[in-house]
Order: C-alpha cells, then sequence, then structure tokens
C-alpha cells in the first residue's frame, strides 16, 4: 500500500497543476480587452493659479500692482523681458473629461494696472460646479437636541464665586541690574 500511495499522489498532483494552467490561460484568453474593463484611477488635477470671473471684474485701473496680486493671487508667469506684464494660467484636468486650459494676462504701467486680456473666465460658481461634479453630496445630520437634553449637557450649575480683592502692586521695585562692585 505505500508504494501505490507515493506514485499515485505526485501523478494527481502533476495533473491538478496541468489542469489549473489550462484553465489560467483559457481564462486570460477569453477577456477581450481587460484595459477597457479595469482602469486605473487618476486624481483629479487643478493646476495654475486659478481666477474667477469675479476677481478680473474686481480689478480697477490705476490699482497698484500689490492690490492686483492681493485680488489675483501670484502670477503663474512674470518675464525679465516684460515687466509690464503678468500672466495667469491654469489647467483642471478630470477623468474621462478633455482637460481645460484658461490663460490672463494683466497689464500695468508702471505700478498702475491698465488692462487685462485673454480667455472668458468662468464664475466661482461655474468653477465649483466643475470641480464637484461627480461627487456624491455629503449626508448633513440634523442637530436637533430637547430642553431636557440641553440641560444635561449643562451639567449641575454651581454658584459664581465672588473674585478675590486686588492687591495693591509694589511702592517700590527692585533694581534692574545690580550695582557694580
Amino acid at each position: 500500500m505505500v508504494a501505490v500511495t507515493d506514485t499515485v499522489f505526485p501523478r494527481l498532483l502533476t495533473a491538478t497543476a496541468a489542469l489549473l494552467v489550462c484553465a489560467g490561460l483559457v481564462a486570460c484568453s477569453s477577456v477581450p480587452n481587460v484595459g477597457q474593463i479595469v482602469t486605473p484611477y487618476k486624481a483629479e488635477i487643478v493646476q495654475g493659479t486659478v481666477v474667477a470671473r469675479e476677481q478680473v471684474q474686481a480689478l480697477q485701473p490705476g490699482m497698484p500692482r500689490q492690490q492686483v496680486r492681493d485680488i489675483l493671487g501670484s502670477p503663474s508667469v512674470t518675464s525679465l523681458f516684460h515687466d509690464s506684464r503678468w500672466e495667469y494660467v491654469f489647467l483642471l484636468k478630470r477623468q474621462g473629461t478633455e482637460p481645460v486650459r484658461y490663460r490672463i494676462a494683466v497689464h500695468f504701467t508702471g505700478d498702475a494696472f491698465v488692462r487685462w486680456e485673454g480667455d472668458t473666465l468662468p464664475t466661482e460658481a461655474e468653477l465649483v460646479a466643475q470641480l464637484g461634479s461627480g461627487q456624491k453630496p455629503a449626508k448633513v445630520p440634523t442637530l436637533e437636541a430637547t430642553a431636557e437634553q440641553l440641560e444635561r449637557a449643562r451639567g449641575p450649575s454651581q454658584p459664581v464665586q465672588p473674585a478675590p480683592p486686588a492687591t495693591r502692586p509694589a511702592a517700590s521695585y527692585p533694581p534692574l541690574e545690580t550695582p557694580a562692585r
């Protein structure tokens, strides 16, 4: 009996391994294109300084550069050769959609804002809609408490102790430096 078990088990193991290899090869060939079924996650990318239409509408001719920077943020591109122009470029990339690119240029004369030119910018509401679409809104719990629950949360009320009387400051102060010896 020992001889039969020694010869049957290795054959059975070999046959099982061969069957599993064949089944694996058949399974791989039956899937037409794995890349269409399983896609990797691609993160949403917002690159550059995002500028909304409301921000550009807040600019007034004659504003100093610092005030323009406060409203629009730091420019994406400044040039030593074109000191009178700042450029703002930003890119929105989302999975399943084409990337959207916006570009504006802000022009100055000396330190004063003169004009801006470039693409038609989205409003803040449109930007939020572009960035937030595809996400499920979070369920906000209602916050309600009965008067009894509020009283329990406050705990037992304790009488307010009067503050101790203020002490008078010292009439004379010690010297700041010790006398030289």
